[in-house]
């Protein structure tokens, strides 16, 4: 089975989605399962993640609904307000739902590069465990010394980095992003998305060579069982389609056993988010 871990419906409104600028026309636009799902099936993917891009409860809602409506959404990572006095209603109230899964907060955005080290929001995190969700770790590179000292709190919790954290592709700049990424893969309950990759690199003039020295420390450093697809559809039309998003991973790990590619293209994201 392959499954692509991590993916975005939205219905595009200017306002909420103010994150999608000028420079992004093309996912300026509604972007839902009717749409997606002829794409999983030119690509042979079996189901996906849809994982949130608003913070909002109304968010995690909305892509429950279509979850509900559309069995090939295998699971929701959600938001909530992980700081919020009322977080442990909020968590018996969404354990109801099967298909959600986890939360993520876009912690990329916090302009304190150690937010996630705040008491309050690890106090957050402290109680998703006992509900059995997972949480995505959305990090820049200048975010990722928290990142290391974050994942040591939380030995528990089942936790994965987004998008590699964002490498620096466009320089090839790797030597901070790889001293934080090989501490951070020394907690065997975390795990790392091969995803949203070509987001970060010049998108008219990126080639699958930039990725390499990149996803060589991820491989080196989570090991195959620790590594998931995902496309980051529809972000991912910034600079490529489906195809050749998914061709950059299947093409780096075709060296591998096939176990061990069945495990990134959907094993391993089936037993992280309890599929």
């Amino acid at each position: 089975m392959i499954i692509d871990a991590h993916q975005h419906f939205w219905q595009y409104h200017p306002v909420k989605d103010a994150w999608i600028t000028d420079d992004m026309k093309v996912i300026q636009e509604d972007f839902m399962p009717q749409h997606l799902l002829p794409v999983l099936q030119e690509n042979g993917v079996d189901g996906c993640i849809a994982v949130q891009a608003d913070q909002s409860e109304a968010e995690t809602l909305f892509l429950l609904d279509l979850a509900g409506k559309h069995d090939f959404i295998k699971g929701v990572v959600g938001w909530i307000d992980l700081r919020s006095d009322h977080l442990s209603d909020r968590l018996v109230h969404f354990s109801q739902y099967e298909k959600l899964k986890g939360f993520r907060h876009i912690v990329q955005g916090e302009p304190d590069p150690a937010f996630i080290l705040r008491e309050d929001f690890c106090r957050g995190i402290r109680a998703l465990a006992a509900h059995d969700f997972t949480y995505d770790i959305l990090v820049y590179p200048v975010q990722l010394p928290a990142v290391a000292a974050f994942v040591q709190q939380f030995p528990d919790q089942r936790l994965v980095i987004d998008h590699m954290a964002k490498p620096y592709f466009k320089t090839g700049d790797i030597s901070a992003w790889e001293t934080h990424m090989r501490a951070i893969a020394q907690q065997p309950h975390v795990y790392c998305k091969l995803s949203g990759l070509v987001t970060e690199a010049d998108w008219q003039k990126w080639e699958a060579s930039h990725f390499t020295p990149f996803l060589d420390v991820a491989l080196e450093a989570f090991g195959p069982e620790r590594l998931m697809f995902g496309s980051d559809w529809p972000v991912c039309k910034l600079a490529a389609s489906y195809t050749e998003v998914k061709a950059i991973v299947t093409d780096y790990i075709s060296p591998l056993s096939a176990s061990e590619r069945a495990g990134i293209m959907g094993g391993n994201a089936v037993r992280f988010y309890g599929l």
